[in-house]
């Protein structure tokens, strides 16, 4: 199990836009990959479910990845966050 601190740096926060670009990332590992948020626990493969969270700007997250290719999946959605969500 892989686990990483994330921090959310767009000030529209994660609207439609920046989840679909999550959920697409998270679909194309084997892992299984969920996002935290207080106590909130969401399939991060889920539009929605990353909707729901409701992260706004500066809002603290945590990446659970767990499976064969639980680093690699991991790398790739921390470096979404850090650019703000551009591939």
């Amino acid at each position: 199990m892989t686990k990483r601190n994330l921090e959310v740096l767009t000030r529209a926060g994660i609207h439609a836009r920046p989840a679909a670009v999550i959920a697409g990332t998270a679909n194309k590992f084997e892992c299984h990959i969920e996002i935290e948020k207080d106590t909130m626990k969401i399939n991060a493969k889920s539009i929605m479910g990353i909707i729901t969270l409701g992260a706004t700007y500066k809002s603290k997250l945590t990446l659970i990845c767990d499976g064969k290719d639980e680093e690699l999946a991991a790398d790739a959605i921390e470096k979404l966050f850090m650019n703000r969500f551009e591939s």
